[in-house]
């Protein structure tokens, strides 16, 4: 497995995928013709399919048009068979000529891959080599250490400071989601809720204030994804929004230090990691269980650890939070990361809480294992039709007129 520094990616929104992840294609193909006269972009399945709504568009454009001038072309229809988000870059000279042509796709949480496991730019080394959640438990049990410290003994020492930028980044997004109000762009005018959920839950008695304050810190990371703004990709932007929520407001209620929140983010890294390695963290492919799946799941555990669960019972709350989103399908209305998006990435906080309360009941003993749940989710996401995995043809989407 790679590091976790790339599951945790700090950029801009809406998504992961379809921006983070074309820009840099983008890039790294202006790194190799800077000399070219034009370029030409096509966009294939997914990527074309919501692009638009996406900004893949205008990632890829405001990279490249600087130098030269850019043609996007948008094919829906046409799926490469080793990813749903392809995309070529074609390079052109002054007489017009070809002179290259590079084929990549958008996997997931802004990482790129080359069909043919290609040999540059995308592909970083492994630092992990269990890339089984199985097998990790059992090197905890056996050592003594937390899953934490398994991260510490694969990571580089500047692991620990990366992870306290990522802690920056989340908390300075919910501070800037909780004072902006107005709405989100694009044409479903959708407004932003976050700061009235928050006012509105201070309001309350404790029980319903918790659960209030959840939403609202998941509210204002996700819709500052959706304006653009600044966030970390937790495994993707689309569900970026549940970790911070969690794991902010443990602290601003408990008063966890941020020595351990790191090492809560260290482990929900490692989370996100085995679910990216061994099935998949991208809408596009697998489904909304695969990015708001695994980002409830990674709370989870996150959750659980701060709360002192056995490596046993953190697996355990890892496992229901993904179990209980299987099937889930991205469906985003108008192709835009708001609707249903938004509103799942407060709810998957929620649940990650409860699936942390749930196991912490237990001895962490139960039947299913996580790395079962994430076989079957893979599975599930390749039984799923193409229309119910970021196409915006089936679904929530089908069909439906923004309001005037």
């Amino acid at each position: 497995m790679k590091s976790i520094k790339e599951l945790y990616r700090i950029g801009t929104g809406p998504s992961s995928s379809h921006t983070m992840g074309p820009r840099k294609a983008a890039e790294i193909f202006l790194q190799r013709h800077p000399e070219a006269a034009s370029f030409k972009v096509t966009l294939y399945g997914s990527l074309a399919a919501t692009g638009k709504g996406h900004m893949t568009n205008i990632a890829i454009n405001e990279t490249l048009q600087p130098v030269a001038p850019v043609e996007i072309i948008w094919e829906p229809k046409i799926f490469l068979p080793f990813h749903p988000n392809g995309m070529k870059f074609t390079s052109i000279d002054q007489e017009g000529k070809e002179t290259d042509s590079w084929t990549v796709f958008s996997i997931g949480g802004g990482a790129l891959a080359e069909e043919n496991d290609g040999k540059t730019s995308v592909n970083t080394p492994d630092v992990y080599e269990m890339n089984h959640m199985t097998e990790i438990l059992h090197w905890c049990e056996r050592t003594g250490k937390s899953y934490w410290e398994y991260v510490k003994e694969c990571e580089e020492s500047d692991i620990w400071d990366y992870l306290a930028e990522v802690w920056k980044t989340m908390k300075e997004a919910i501070h800037r989601g909780l004072d902006n109000e107005g709405v989100l762009p694009g044409p479903l005018n959708l407004r932003r809720k976050a700061a009235t959920y928050y006012i509105r839950a201070r309001g309350y008695k404790a029980s319903l204030q918790s659960r209030g304050l959840v939403f609202a810190y998941a509210l204002a990371v996700s819709e500052e994804n959706a304006a653009g703004g600044t966030i970390v990709t937790a495994p993707t932007c689309g569900s970026c929004g549940v970790m911070p929520a969690v794991l902010y407001h443990l602290q601003e209620s408990r008063e966890f230090t941020d020595i351990r929140i790191l090492r809560a983010l260290a482990t929900a890294g490692l989370i996100g990691n085995i679910v990216k390695q061994n099935a998949s963290i991208s809408g596009a492919e697998a489904g909304c269980q695969a990015e708001v799946g695994t980002a409830c799941s990674m709370a989870s555990a996150a959750a659980n650890q701060l709360f002192g669960g056995s490596p046993s019972q953190i697996e355990y709350a890892a496992e229901m939070g993904l179990e209980h989103h299987l099937g889930m399908t991205c469906d985003p209305v108008c192709g835009l990361v708001q609707i249903p998006c938004i509103e799942r990435n407060a709810y998957a906080a929620a649940r990650a809480l409860d699936a942390n309360l749930y196991s912490s009941f237990t001895d962490g003993m139960h039947r299913v294992s996580f790395d079962k749940v994430v076989e079957v989710m893979k599975q599930t996401g390749n039984d799923l039709p193409s229309l119910y995995k970021e196409t915006s043809e089936g679904g929530l989407a089908k069909d439906y007129q923004p309001m005037e």
